[in-house]
Protein backbone atom coordinates (compact mmCIF):
# COMPACT_ATOMS: atom_id res chain seq x y z
CA UNK A 1 0.00 0.00 0.00
CA UNK A 2 2.84 2.39 0.80
CA UNK A 3 4.47 1.64 -2.54
CA UNK A 4 1.28 2.23 -4.49
CA UNK A 5 0.56 5.45 -2.59
CA UNK A 6 4.09 6.72 -3.09
CA UNK A 7 3.92 6.63 -6.84
CA UNK A 8 0.97 9.00 -6.87
CA UNK A 9 3.52 11.73 -7.52
CA UNK A 10 3.99 10.34 -11.02
CA UNK A 11 0.32 9.82 -11.81
CA UNK A 12 0.52 6.02 -11.92
CA UNK A 13 -2.13 3.70 -10.56
CA UNK A 14 -1.81 0.07 -9.40
CA UNK A 15 -2.12 -1.45 -12.91
CA UNK A 16 0.52 0.99 -14.13
CA UNK A 17 2.84 -0.01 -11.31
CA UNK A 18 2.40 -3.71 -12.00
CA UNK A 19 3.06 -3.22 -15.70
CA UNK A 20 6.21 -1.23 -14.93
CA UNK A 21 7.41 -3.96 -12.58
CA UNK A 22 6.72 -6.59 -15.24
CA UNK A 23 9.24 -4.82 -17.48
CA UNK A 24 12.08 -4.88 -14.98
CA UNK A 25 13.64 -7.73 -16.94
CA UNK A 26 14.41 -5.14 -19.62
CA UNK A 27 16.55 -3.12 -17.23
CA UNK A 28 20.27 -2.91 -17.93
CA UNK A 29 23.13 -1.03 -16.37
CA UNK A 30 23.19 2.58 -17.56
CA UNK A 31 26.47 4.05 -18.78
CA UNK A 32 25.29 7.58 -17.90
CA UNK A 33 23.33 8.93 -14.96
CA UNK A 34 22.36 12.22 -16.55
CA UNK A 35 22.23 14.12 -19.82
CA UNK A 36 22.86 17.71 -20.90
CA UNK A 37 21.21 18.43 -24.24
CA UNK A 38 22.32 21.61 -26.01
CA UNK A 39 19.58 22.00 -28.61
CA UNK A 40 20.48 24.45 -31.38
CA UNK A 41 16.90 25.31 -32.22
CA UNK A 42 16.46 26.66 -35.72
CA UNK A 43 18.87 24.34 -37.54
CA UNK A 44 22.67 24.89 -37.31
CA UNK A 45 24.77 24.90 -40.47
CA UNK A 46 26.77 21.67 -40.39
CA UNK A 47 28.69 22.86 -43.47
CA UNK A 48 30.10 25.83 -41.54
CA UNK A 49 30.74 24.00 -38.28
CA UNK A 50 31.92 20.39 -38.33
CA UNK A 51 31.33 18.93 -41.80
CA UNK A 52 33.12 21.47 -43.94
CA UNK A 53 33.76 20.92 -47.65
CA UNK A 54 36.88 22.96 -48.50
CA UNK A 55 37.22 21.36 -51.96
CA UNK A 56 33.63 22.13 -53.02
CA UNK A 57 32.75 25.11 -55.24
CA UNK A 58 32.61 28.51 -53.52
CA UNK A 59 28.81 28.57 -53.48
CA UNK A 60 28.93 25.39 -51.39
CA UNK A 61 32.01 25.69 -49.18
CA UNK A 62 31.27 29.20 -47.94
CA UNK A 63 33.58 31.72 -46.27
CA UNK A 64 35.06 29.81 -43.34
CA UNK A 65 38.34 27.89 -43.27
CA UNK A 66 38.76 24.46 -41.66
CA UNK A 67 41.15 23.87 -38.75
CA UNK A 68 42.46 20.59 -37.29
CA UNK A 69 40.94 19.12 -34.16
CA UNK A 70 42.42 16.99 -31.38
CA UNK A 71 41.32 13.93 -33.39
CA UNK A 72 43.70 13.45 -36.33
CA UNK A 73 42.06 13.84 -39.72
CA UNK A 74 38.96 15.61 -38.42
CA UNK A 75 38.42 19.31 -39.05
CA UNK A 76 36.12 21.94 -37.57
CA UNK A 77 35.37 25.51 -38.53
CA UNK A 78 37.98 28.13 -37.73
CA UNK A 79 35.38 29.71 -35.42
CA UNK A 80 35.29 26.64 -33.14
CA UNK A 81 38.94 26.53 -31.99
CA UNK A 82 38.21 25.63 -28.35
CA UNK A 83 35.63 23.02 -29.26
CA UNK A 84 38.12 21.50 -31.72
CA UNK A 85 40.48 20.74 -28.81
CA UNK A 86 37.80 18.55 -27.21
CA UNK A 87 37.06 16.33 -30.23
CA UNK A 88 39.10 13.44 -28.80
CA UNK A 89 36.40 13.13 -26.12
CA UNK A 90 33.53 13.09 -28.64
CA UNK A 91 31.65 11.16 -31.29
CA UNK A 92 30.72 13.23 -34.34
CA UNK A 93 27.82 11.91 -36.43
CA UNK A 94 27.93 13.25 -39.99
CA UNK A 95 25.16 11.17 -41.53
CA UNK A 96 21.93 12.17 -39.79
CA UNK A 97 18.86 12.68 -41.95
CA UNK A 98 15.08 12.48 -41.88
CA UNK A 99 12.18 12.64 -44.31
CA UNK A 100 9.97 14.83 -42.12
CA UNK A 101 8.91 18.06 -43.75
CA UNK A 102 11.44 20.72 -42.89
CA UNK A 103 9.25 23.14 -40.98
CA UNK A 104 10.71 23.83 -37.55
CA UNK A 105 7.97 22.49 -35.28
CA UNK A 106 7.60 19.16 -37.06
CA UNK A 107 11.37 18.66 -37.31
CA UNK A 108 11.98 19.66 -33.68
CA UNK A 109 9.40 17.12 -32.52
CA UNK A 110 11.06 14.43 -34.64
CA UNK A 111 14.56 15.30 -33.39
CA UNK A 112 13.50 15.19 -29.74
CA UNK A 113 11.21 12.15 -29.78
CA UNK A 114 12.10 10.20 -32.93
CA UNK A 115 8.45 10.41 -34.02
CA UNK A 116 6.86 12.09 -37.04
CA UNK A 117 3.47 13.67 -36.40
CA UNK A 118 2.98 13.99 -40.15
CA UNK A 119 2.10 17.68 -40.27
CA UNK A 120 3.58 21.04 -41.13
CA UNK A 121 4.62 23.22 -38.21
CA UNK A 122 2.42 22.49 -35.23
CA UNK A 123 2.43 23.23 -31.54
CA UNK A 124 2.84 21.26 -28.34
CA UNK A 125 -0.07 18.98 -27.53
CA UNK A 126 -1.14 16.79 -24.62
CA UNK A 127 -1.09 13.81 -27.01
CA UNK A 128 2.56 14.32 -27.99
CA UNK A 129 5.16 11.73 -27.13
CA UNK A 130 6.98 12.77 -23.96
CA UNK A 131 10.32 14.54 -23.88
CA UNK A 132 13.37 12.41 -23.13
CA UNK A 133 13.76 14.20 -19.79
CA UNK A 134 10.18 13.33 -18.84
CA UNK A 135 10.71 9.62 -19.50
CA UNK A 136 14.07 9.58 -17.73
CA UNK A 137 12.70 11.44 -14.72
CA UNK A 138 9.94 8.87 -14.35
CA UNK A 139 11.93 5.73 -15.15
CA UNK A 140 15.05 6.77 -13.22
CA UNK A 141 14.02 9.45 -10.73
CA UNK A 142 16.84 11.28 -8.92
CA UNK A 143 18.29 9.61 -5.85
CA UNK A 144 17.78 12.77 -3.77
CA UNK A 145 14.98 15.35 -3.68
CA UNK A 146 16.02 17.50 -6.61
CA UNK A 147 14.29 18.65 -9.78
CA UNK A 148 14.60 15.71 -12.25
CA UNK A 149 14.17 17.57 -15.58
CA UNK A 150 15.05 21.20 -16.30
CA UNK A 151 14.64 23.20 -19.52
CA UNK A 152 16.08 26.68 -20.03
CA UNK A 153 16.38 29.56 -20.79
CA UNK A 154 13.29 29.71 -23.05
CA UNK A 155 10.12 27.86 -23.95
CA UNK A 156 10.96 28.14 -27.63
CA UNK A 157 8.09 29.37 -29.80
CA UNK A 158 7.48 28.16 -33.33
CA UNK A 159 7.84 31.76 -34.46
CA UNK A 160 7.89 35.13 -32.73
CA UNK A 161 4.65 35.26 -30.74
CA UNK A 162 3.74 31.74 -31.86
CA UNK A 163 2.84 28.62 -29.85
CA UNK A 164 5.41 26.54 -27.92
CA UNK A 165 7.18 23.94 -30.01
CA UNK A 166 6.45 20.27 -29.33
CA UNK A 167 8.94 17.79 -27.89
CA UNK A 168 9.87 19.58 -24.67
CA UNK A 169 6.92 18.52 -22.48
CA UNK A 170 5.46 15.53 -20.66
CA UNK A 171 2.90 14.91 -23.43
CA UNK A 172 0.75 11.85 -22.82
CA UNK A 173 2.59 11.11 -19.56
CA UNK A 174 0.88 14.16 -18.09
CA UNK A 175 1.83 17.70 -17.17
CA UNK A 176 3.35 16.60 -13.87
CA UNK A 177 6.28 15.32 -15.98
CA UNK A 178 6.83 18.61 -17.79
CA UNK A 179 10.29 20.06 -17.13
CA UNK A 180 10.97 22.68 -14.51
CA UNK A 181 11.36 25.71 -16.77
CA UNK A 182 14.02 28.27 -15.84
CA UNK A 183 13.01 31.35 -17.81
CA UNK A 184 15.35 33.85 -16.19
CA UNK A 185 18.76 34.90 -17.46
CA UNK A 186 21.48 33.19 -15.36
CA UNK A 187 23.84 35.89 -16.60
CA UNK A 188 21.82 38.64 -14.92
CA UNK A 189 23.32 40.15 -11.79
CA UNK A 190 20.09 39.57 -9.87
CA UNK A 191 19.52 36.00 -11.06
CA UNK A 192 17.87 33.83 -8.45
CA UNK A 193 15.02 31.38 -8.03
CA UNK A 194 12.78 32.94 -5.41
CA UNK A 195 10.20 30.29 -6.33
CA UNK A 196 12.35 27.76 -4.45
CA UNK A 197 12.23 29.58 -1.12
CA UNK A 198 9.50 29.51 1.50
CA UNK A 199 7.97 32.91 2.28
CA UNK A 200 9.70 34.51 5.27
CA UNK A 201 6.48 34.49 7.32
CA UNK A 202 6.01 30.72 6.91
CA UNK A 203 7.80 28.98 9.75
CA UNK A 204 8.56 25.28 10.13
CA UNK A 205 5.27 24.56 11.92
CA UNK A 206 3.17 26.19 9.20
CA UNK A 207 5.16 24.37 6.51
CA UNK A 208 4.39 21.01 8.11
CA UNK A 209 0.71 21.96 8.45
CA UNK A 210 0.55 22.85 4.74
CA UNK A 211 2.14 19.57 3.74
CA UNK A 212 -0.34 17.61 5.92
CA UNK A 213 -3.28 19.60 4.51
CA UNK A 214 -2.19 18.95 0.96
CA UNK A 215 -1.79 15.25 1.76
CA UNK A 216 -5.28 15.10 3.29
CA UNK A 217 -6.80 16.80 0.25
CA UNK A 218 -4.90 14.44 -2.05
CA UNK A 219 -6.34 11.45 -0.16
CA UNK A 220 -9.84 12.92 -0.33
CA UNK A 221 -9.75 13.59 -4.06
CA UNK A 222 -8.25 10.15 -4.61
CA UNK A 223 -11.06 8.44 -2.71
CA UNK A 224 -13.64 10.42 -4.66
CA UNK A 225 -12.05 9.59 -7.99
CA UNK A 226 -11.39 13.21 -9.00
CA UNK A 227 -10.62 14.38 -12.50
CA UNK A 228 -7.30 14.56 -14.29
CA UNK A 229 -6.83 18.29 -13.62
CA UNK A 230 -7.19 17.80 -9.85
CA UNK A 231 -4.74 14.90 -9.89
CA UNK A 232 -2.22 16.95 -11.87
CA UNK A 233 -2.55 19.86 -9.45
CA UNK A 234 -1.90 17.52 -6.53
CA UNK A 235 1.16 16.18 -8.32
CA UNK A 236 2.43 19.71 -8.93
CA UNK A 237 1.97 20.50 -5.24
CA UNK A 238 3.85 17.37 -4.19
CA UNK A 239 6.75 18.28 -6.48
CA UNK A 240 6.72 21.86 -5.22
CA UNK A 241 6.96 20.74 -1.58
CA UNK A 242 9.85 18.43 -2.47
CA UNK A 243 11.71 21.27 -4.18
CA UNK A 244 11.10 23.72 -1.36
CA UNK A 245 12.55 21.18 1.05
CA UNK A 246 15.58 20.47 -1.15
CA UNK A 247 18.76 22.36 -0.28
CA UNK A 248 20.50 20.61 -3.19
CA UNK A 249 18.18 22.26 -5.71
CA UNK A 250 18.44 25.67 -4.07
CA UNK A 251 22.23 25.47 -3.88
CA UNK A 252 22.51 24.35 -7.51
CA UNK A 253 20.84 27.57 -8.64
CA UNK A 254 23.41 29.70 -6.77
CA UNK A 255 25.47 30.25 -9.90
CA UNK A 256 26.99 33.30 -8.23
CA UNK A 257 29.07 30.89 -6.14
CA UNK A 258 31.01 29.79 -9.22
CA UNK A 259 34.50 31.25 -9.60
CA UNK A 260 34.43 34.32 -11.89
CA UNK A 261 37.04 32.70 -14.17
CA UNK A 262 34.78 29.68 -14.63
CA UNK A 263 31.84 31.90 -15.49
CA UNK A 264 34.00 33.84 -17.94
CA UNK A 265 35.14 30.61 -19.62
CA UNK A 266 31.55 29.51 -20.31
CA UNK A 267 30.73 32.96 -21.67
CA UNK A 268 28.96 35.84 -19.99
CA UNK A 269 25.76 35.47 -21.97
CA UNK A 270 22.41 33.77 -21.41
CA UNK A 271 23.40 30.55 -23.21
CA UNK A 272 26.86 30.11 -21.72
CA UNK A 273 25.57 30.66 -18.21
CA UNK A 274 22.60 28.34 -18.84
CA UNK A 275 25.04 25.58 -19.80
CA UNK A 276 27.08 26.26 -16.66
CA UNK A 277 23.86 26.14 -14.63
CA UNK A 278 23.05 22.81 -16.28
CA UNK A 279 26.36 21.43 -15.05
CA UNK A 280 25.56 22.59 -11.51
CA UNK A 281 22.12 20.97 -11.64
CA UNK A 282 23.51 17.68 -12.96
CA UNK A 283 26.11 17.76 -10.20
CA UNK A 284 23.25 18.14 -7.68
CA UNK A 285 21.46 15.07 -9.08
CA UNK A 286 19.19 16.37 -11.84
CA UNK A 287 18.79 13.70 -14.51
CA UNK A 288 18.18 15.78 -17.65
CA UNK A 289 19.00 19.42 -18.45
CA UNK A 290 17.97 20.88 -21.81
CA UNK A 291 19.27 24.19 -23.13
CA UNK A 292 17.12 25.37 -26.04
CA UNK A 293 19.18 27.99 -27.87
CA UNK A 294 16.46 30.33 -29.18
CA UNK A 295 13.49 32.31 -27.86
CA UNK A 296 11.75 31.37 -31.11
CA UNK A 297 12.71 29.14 -34.01
CA UNK A 298 13.73 32.02 -36.29
CA UNK A 299 15.83 33.94 -33.77
CA UNK A 300 19.27 32.32 -33.77
CA UNK A 301 20.40 29.31 -35.83
CA UNK A 302 17.79 29.80 -38.58
CA UNK A 303 20.27 31.58 -40.84
CA UNK A 304 18.34 32.05 -44.09
CA UNK A 305 20.12 35.36 -44.53
CA UNK A 306 23.54 36.66 -43.54
CA UNK A 307 24.56 33.16 -42.44
CA UNK A 308 28.27 33.77 -42.13
CA UNK A 309 28.11 37.00 -40.17
CA UNK A 310 25.58 35.54 -37.71
CA UNK A 311 27.73 32.46 -37.18
CA UNK A 312 30.94 34.44 -36.88
CA UNK A 313 29.39 36.76 -34.32
CA UNK A 314 27.79 35.75 -31.98
CA UNK A 315 26.66 32.16 -32.53
CA UNK A 316 29.82 30.11 -33.01
CA UNK A 317 31.99 31.96 -30.47
CA UNK A 318 29.29 31.55 -27.80
CA UNK A 319 28.85 27.85 -28.62
CA UNK A 320 32.62 27.35 -28.77
CA UNK A 321 33.22 28.79 -25.31
CA UNK A 322 30.25 27.15 -23.59
CA UNK A 323 30.42 23.57 -24.86
CA UNK A 324 34.22 23.33 -24.80
CA UNK A 325 34.16 24.55 -21.19
CA UNK A 326 31.40 22.08 -20.33
CA UNK A 327 33.26 19.05 -21.67
CA UNK A 328 36.55 20.17 -20.11
CA UNK A 329 34.84 20.96 -16.80
CA UNK A 330 32.98 17.65 -16.63
CA UNK A 331 36.17 15.78 -17.43
CA UNK A 332 38.19 17.65 -14.78
CA UNK A 333 35.51 16.92 -12.16
CA UNK A 334 35.40 13.21 -13.03
CA UNK A 335 31.81 13.59 -14.26
CA UNK A 336 32.15 13.08 -18.01
CA UNK A 337 32.09 9.29 -17.81
CA UNK A 338 28.61 9.41 -16.22
CA UNK A 339 27.20 12.46 -18.02
CA UNK A 340 26.00 12.31 -21.61
CA UNK A 341 26.42 15.55 -23.58
CA UNK A 342 24.49 15.99 -26.84
CA UNK A 343 24.74 18.99 -29.19
CA UNK A 344 22.25 18.97 -32.06
CA UNK A 345 19.48 20.77 -33.90
CA UNK A 346 16.40 19.65 -35.80
CA UNK A 347 18.16 19.68 -39.21
CA UNK A 348 21.09 21.29 -41.02
CA UNK A 349 21.37 23.96 -43.71
CA UNK A 350 21.31 23.68 -47.49
CA UNK A 351 24.59 23.07 -49.32
CA UNK A 352 24.03 25.91 -51.79
CA UNK A 353 24.27 29.44 -50.43
CA UNK A 354 21.19 31.47 -51.34
CA UNK A 355 20.94 34.98 -52.76
CA UNK A 356 20.78 36.46 -49.25
CA UNK A 357 24.17 34.99 -48.25
CA UNK A 358 22.27 32.44 -46.17
CA UNK A 359 21.50 28.75 -46.13
CA UNK A 360 18.00 27.29 -45.98
CA UNK A 361 16.40 24.37 -44.07
CA UNK A 362 17.94 21.00 -44.94
CA UNK A 363 16.67 17.76 -43.42
CA UNK A 364 18.30 15.47 -46.00
CA UNK A 365 21.70 15.43 -44.27
CA UNK A 366 23.19 17.04 -41.16
CA UNK A 367 25.56 16.50 -38.24
CA UNK A 368 25.46 16.30 -34.46
CA UNK A 369 27.89 15.65 -31.64
CA UNK A 370 27.78 13.42 -28.56
CA UNK A 371 30.23 12.92 -25.71
CA UNK A 372 30.52 11.31 -22.32
CA UNK A 373 28.66 8.47 -20.65
CA UNK A 374 28.23 5.49 -22.95
CA UNK A 375 29.63 7.13 -26.10
CA UNK A 376 32.89 6.34 -27.89
CA UNK A 377 35.61 8.94 -27.50
CA UNK A 378 37.40 10.18 -30.62
CA UNK A 379 35.11 8.71 -33.26
CA UNK A 380 33.35 9.88 -36.42
CA UNK A 381 30.28 7.98 -37.51
CA UNK A 382 29.14 8.08 -41.12
CA UNK A 383 29.93 10.59 -43.81
CA UNK A 384 28.09 12.96 -46.10
CA UNK A 385 28.53 13.29 -49.83
CA UNK A 386 30.99 15.73 -51.42
CA UNK A 387 28.70 18.73 -50.97
CA UNK A 388 27.35 17.78 -47.52
CA UNK A 389 23.89 17.25 -48.92
CA UNK A 390 23.04 13.64 -48.09
CA UNK A 391 24.53 10.72 -46.16
CA UNK A 392 27.08 8.76 -48.15
CA UNK A 393 27.85 6.18 -45.50
CA UNK A 394 26.08 4.79 -42.40
CA UNK A 395 22.97 6.99 -42.40
CA UNK A 396 21.13 7.46 -39.09
CA UNK A 397 17.67 8.74 -38.25
CA UNK A 398 16.34 10.79 -35.31
CA UNK A 399 14.66 7.66 -33.91
CA UNK A 400 18.07 5.95 -33.79
CA UNK A 401 19.65 9.02 -32.17
CA UNK A 402 16.95 9.24 -29.50
CA UNK A 403 17.19 5.47 -28.91
CA UNK A 404 20.96 5.83 -28.44
CA UNK A 405 20.47 8.59 -25.85
CA UNK A 406 17.95 6.45 -23.97
CA UNK A 407 20.26 3.42 -24.11
CA UNK A 408 23.17 5.33 -22.59
CA UNK A 409 20.87 6.49 -19.79
CA UNK A 410 19.63 2.97 -19.03
CA UNK A 411 16.15 3.38 -20.54
CA UNK A 412 15.11 0.64 -23.01
CA UNK A 413 14.17 2.29 -26.30
CA UNK A 414 11.32 -0.21 -26.65
CA UNK A 415 10.01 0.46 -23.14
CA UNK A 416 6.22 0.25 -23.01
CA UNK A 417 4.53 3.01 -21.03
CA UNK A 418 0.88 3.90 -20.65
CA UNK A 419 -0.75 7.24 -21.23
CA UNK A 420 -3.39 8.69 -18.93
CA UNK A 421 -6.05 6.64 -20.71
CA UNK A 422 -3.99 3.49 -19.98
CA UNK A 423 -3.17 2.89 -23.63
CA UNK A 424 0.14 1.06 -24.14
CA UNK A 425 2.71 3.07 -26.13
CA UNK A 426 6.36 2.32 -26.95
CA UNK A 427 8.81 5.09 -26.12
CA UNK A 428 10.58 4.92 -29.52
CA UNK A 429 8.49 2.79 -31.89
CA UNK A 430 10.75 3.02 -34.96
CA UNK A 431 14.37 2.97 -33.93
CA UNK A 432 17.15 1.22 -32.07
CA UNK A 433 20.50 2.37 -30.65
CA UNK A 434 23.42 3.03 -33.01
CA UNK A 435 25.72 0.22 -31.94
CA UNK A 436 28.88 1.69 -33.53
CA UNK A 437 28.82 4.86 -31.42
CA UNK A 438 28.39 3.06 -28.09
CA UNK A 439 31.47 2.64 -25.90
Amino acid sequence: MLQVGGIGLWGLNLPGLLRAEAQTTKRFAPKADSCILVFLDGGPSHLDMWDMKPDAPAEIRGEFKPIPTSLPGVQFSEHLPLFARQMHHCTLIRSAHHSVNNSHGAAVYTALTGLDRGEVGGKASATDYPAMGSVLGMYRPPEHPVVPFVSMPYITAEGAGGPPQPGFFGGWLGRALDPFFVLKDPNAADFGMSELAWPENVGLGRREQRVRLASDLDSLTGSLGGDRRVREMNQFQAKAFDLLASPKTRDAFRIDREHPKTRDAYGRNIYGQSILLARRLIEAGTRFACITWAPDANATWDTHGNNFQKLKDPLLPQLDAAVSSLISDLNARGMLDRTLVVVMGEFGRSPKINAGAGRDHWNFGYSLLMAGGGIKAGYVHGASDKIGGRPQRDPVTPAEIVSTIYHCLGVPHDLELHDQLQRPLTVVPNGKPIADVLA
